[in-house]
């Protein structure tokens, strides 16, 4: 069997591995290399070919026998097939970028364009701004003309965003170094991160309704072409789309938020059983953080001292993926929380009737009287957060069935 990789550092959040299992009979695997070794591995790997990412799409270009005319001009590779002992190297970021943005319906025709980054990605993404016909192109790095620093400057003036930066890459999921706010003319941002499924860039972008992609369908896309490169072949793209399904589905998380007492715990670990996922109770988490249990947090402590620890929990849970968490009823008292659950996540609202809800416990809902008033307060908050809502007001299973139909 053929053997493939990606080489690169870090590699812990990638998905190269599983998405090369849906592509193909040949075995991938991910090799997380050092700056010293890059030339050893490449000179003696026994690989059939490889894919590169981040930091070394440059710098793999001086151990290559061959490089591809698109590559060459781009000044990165992120793809390099071995054959008869020689080592070519190609750019599949490319059609995997002009995938994506084409998937998102964001048109760089005749637009000014910001590009994040000065690395490999950046230099891919100035020839695909090029390709599809951008009037003006902007590089925004750390020491560049166009910084950190003075980007406001250039702000009003550009219509599309291409992020080509590690910035906001999980496990560093809270980071965004521009503020969306200050580019008026906005009609399009696309981030090379897949890892949040939503970036704090792109949220920015959510919020603002501005069109917007993630880096997954980039990432499916250029895999698929690297593949079509390793084994000689030339396959349909109708498999990207498949791919990309399969990943979301299984990389999102399933937040269940609702009044205390709908049945977000019960319906979590039956949801956990059905799709053989983690399941994270929120107030189990707070109650491990603190050590105190949650009606005692609130006597002694006070609810604003809760709430700030729900907060910080909730950021750490928040960065993983394809877990069943179920969260307390107030979570939605803070729009700050939105985010963290949102970024990997379909939030789903549990419903019931309030006739049916358990108080037995709760320190805000102790009788009908008082669920009454929360639920006049929370339900728009509820509704905000979001993306379905269900009802629970009869057996777990039906509960579980209308979650899965959402899926």
């Amino acid at each position: 069997m053929k053997e493939f990789g990606l080489i690169g550092r870090p590699l812990k959040h990638s998905y190269s591995k599983k998405i090369h299992a849906y592509l193909g009979e040949y075995h991938y695997d991910l090799y997380e290399i050092q700056p010293d070794t890059l030339k050893d591995f490449i000179t003696n790997s026994s690989l059939n070919g490889f894919n590169v990412t981040i930091p070394y799409k440059k710098d793999v270009m001086a151990y290559l026998d061959n490089i591809d005319e698109r590559a060459q001009k781009i000044g990165a590779v992120n793809t390099v097939v071995v054959k008869d002992g020689l080592k070519t190297g190609y750019n599949t970021d490319f059609d995997g970028m002009v995938y994506m943005l084409s998937r998102a319906k964001i048109s760089l025709l005749d637009k000014t364009v910001l590009i994040m980054g000065s690395g490999g990605t950046s230099n891919t993404a100035r020839a695909v701004c090029e390709y599809l016909g951008a009037k003006e192109i902007k590089i925004l790095s750390r020491s560049g003309e166009v910084n950190y620093g003075n980007y406001e400057k250039i702000a009003p003036s550009i219509e599309v965003i291409i992020n080509t930066t590690p910035v906001g890459t999980y496990p560093d999921n809270y980071s965004c170094k521009i503020d969306l706010n200050n580019f008026p003319k906005l009609m399009g941002v696309a981030d090379v991160v897949y890892n949040p499924s939503l970036t704090k860039l792109l949220y920015q972008a959510e919020k603002l309704g501005v069109r917007y992609t993630n880096g997954l369908p980039m990432l499916v896309a250029q895999a698929k072409y690297a593949k079509d490169l390793f084994l000689g072949e030339k396959s349909g793209d109708a498999v990207i789309e498949d791919i990309i399904s399969v990943l979301e589905k299984e990389k999102k998380n399933i937040v269940l938020i609702g009044m205390p007492g709908c049945g977000k715990t019960s319906v979590g670990v039956a949801l956990s059983k059905e799709l053989n996922r983690e399941f994270i109770d929120i107030d189990q988490e707070i109650v491990k953080k603190d050590g105190r249990d949650i009606p005692t947090i609130f006597s002694e402590s006070g609810e604003e001292y809760f709430r700030k620890l729900e907060s910080e929990v909730l950021k750490e849970v928040g960065v993983l993926t394809g877990k069943i968490i179920a969260t307390g009823g107030g979570v939605v008292k803070n729009a700050d929380n939105y985010f963290p659950l949102k970024q990997n996540g379909i939030i789903v609202w549990i419903d019931r009737e309030i006739e049916k809800l358990a108080t037995n416990g709760r320190p805000l809902s102790k009788d009908l009287c008082a669920v009454k008033k929360l639920y006049r307060e929370r339900k728009e908050l509820y509704e905000s957060f979001a993306d379905i809502k269900i009802k629970n007001d009869g057996s777990i299973l039906d509960a579980v069935n209308e979650v899965n139909k959402h899926l």
